[in-house]
């Protein structure tokens, strides 16, 4: 059963389903370098549905976003052991970016991540992406750390983070 979450313009957000994961496979062959095993898919599916989110446009996928669930030090707690959200992994296709998509899918898994109990969410994302840094910070996350080296390529990315405690 499809859980549509909301509506941006022409775009329907909503819960991924096994059915859409070709489709989700493919958003990030075209859009990203970093790829994954088909398991993985199923495996963060299959874990936390509430937080992996697709976008779909007259039928099309046009985007995702995927989250998971860990245990760790907190990010905003000197000795704190939390709940934590990690973005995997998020894709808006070219075309349709620019149009509230990406906004609309990372706080649609922020959502889904709180309804785990996690209290702050994390995400890697290559320094030289600056609209994906801008979005991010619009969207309350702050750059913690710059990860040297952190890509295949060699890139670096920063480690931006957000506490939800702080935003209810």
């Amino acid at each position: 059963m499809q859980v549509i979450l909301r509506q941006v313009g022409d775009a329907i957000i909503r819960r991924c389903e096994p059915s859409d994961l070709i489709s989700v496979m493919e958003i990030n062959m075209k859009t990203l370098p970093e790829h994954y095993s088909d398991y993985f898919y199923e495996s963060l599916l299959s874990d936390i549905p509430e937080a992996f989110i697709v976008a779909e446009m007259h039928g099309k996928h046009v985007g995702y976003i995927m989250c998971k669930t860990e245990f760790g030090f907190s990010n905003f707690k000197k000795l704190g052991f939390v709940k934590k959200g990690h973005v995997v992994s998020v894709a808006v296709l070219d075309e349709y970016r620019n149009k509230g998509i990406g906004k609309a899918l990372i706080e649609e898994s922020n959502l889904g991540v709180k309804l785990r109990q996690c209290v702050e969410m994390y995400l890697e994302v290559r320094c030289s992406n600056n609209d994906a840094v801008k979005l991010y910070e619009n969207l309350g996350y702050i750059v913690k750390q710059r990860l040297r080296s952190y890509y295949r390529d060699g890139e670096d990315a920063y480690l931006m983070v957000i506490e939800f405690s702080n935003q209810d």
